[in-house]
């Protein structure tokens, strides 16, 4: 009878009950904590990472909270947001975005990552981008096109209808989202940094293997 109090034995995972695809990649590091490969052909860093505490996202459930919450942690650098979306991956609520840094010296970073919450943990894959060498191609390509047919406006000071961020036109601090961003663009530049990035973390959220531990974790209820 004295089972009936005893506690319950806590679930054991570690980082490798994670696993997501290493296609040629070359792993420059491992710890307890997180695994970072480089994509030698795509020069993207890709983490996965492990932390054994309480998720620090406010939520798995709230999109609309989400949005605000990464836009305005996007803004706090100076930057802005692609995306943000709830998606699920094994049955499980996952919350992917994509967001992008300016960097110091010219040209943009693109972060894309895929948080995994449970109660008491959770896995965070983290793909980062950079433009090197001549940026900006992809953004004055576009920008002209749009321009020739009238759905962008240049005057001497500013461009309208070229910068907003992707789910609140109102909101108008950091470095916000331009129309050459959009997804429907990539296939055009398949070597620009978001593309590269919005492809693998979409492959790795296809792909990713959830190991047995994993699927008897408590689950994240905010």
């Amino acid at each position: 009878m004295f089972n009936l109090f005893k506690k319950k034995k806590k679930i054991k995972v570690n980082l490798h009950s994670v696993t997501i695809p290493d296609e040629g990649w070359t792993k420059v590091s491992e710890d307890n904590e997180a695994i970072r490969w480089v994509n030698p052909q795509q020069s993207a860093l890709i983490v996965l990472h492990f932390f054994d505490k309480e998720p620090d996202i406010p939520t798995a459930q709230d999109l609309d909270y989400l949005k605000k919450f990464y836009r305005n942690i996007a803004a706090a650098s100076n930057g802005g947001t692609i995306e943000t979306d709830i998606i699920h991956i094994h049955n499980i609520p996952c919350v992917k975005t994509i967001i992008k840094i300016p960097q110091e010296e010219t040209g943009m970073a693109y972060i894309a990552s895929i948080t995994i919450p449970f109660e008491n943990c959770s896995y965070v894959v983290k793909i980062q981008t950079d433009e090197i060498g001549i940026t900006g191609m992809r953004d004055a390509l576009i920008l002209d096109r749009l321009h020739k047919v009238g759905e962008v406006e240049i005057d001497e000071e500013n461009m309208k209808n070229w910068f907003e961020d992707p789910y609140d036109p109102d909101f108008k601090q950091g470095t916000l989202m331009n129309k050459s961003e959009q997804e429907k663009y990539d296939h055009e530049f398949p070597e620009h940094p978001l593309s590269i990035a919005r492809s693998l973390i979409k492959s790795i959220a296809a792909t990713i293997i959830f190991k047995k531990e994993i699927k008897e974790l408590p689950s994240f209820k905010r």
